[in-house]
């Protein structure tokens, strides 16, 4: 909700904004993740990573976009990565 009421609050300023959701980039934070974590059967699995530097390209997209368009919601993760909501 907090980014819909910023998009359109922030309208009448000409100001966009965008959410970016990021699924398992290689970082240090994530880096256990390489290595197998428990998933949602119960199993420990490795999960498919993305390189960091891909987020970073998802980021310049956006801000490299002209002035009329935006994307509000972006979501940048692995190929193979659990589905969303690990389903």
């Amino acid at each position: 909700g907090l980014t819909k009421t910023a998009a359109l609050d922030g309208r009448q300023y000409d100001i966009a904004v965008g959410q970016i959701d990021i699924g398992n980039a290689m970082t240090d934070l994530a880096e256990r993740m390489a290595k197998g974590v428990p998933q949602a059967n119960g199993e420990i699995a490795v999960e498919p990573m993305i390189d960091a530097a891909v987020v970073g390209q998802s980021v310049l997209y956006m801000a490299s976009l002209p002035l009329e368009a935006n994307v509000l919601f972006h979501t940048v993760m692995a190929t193979k990565m659990p589905f969303v909501g690990r389903g």
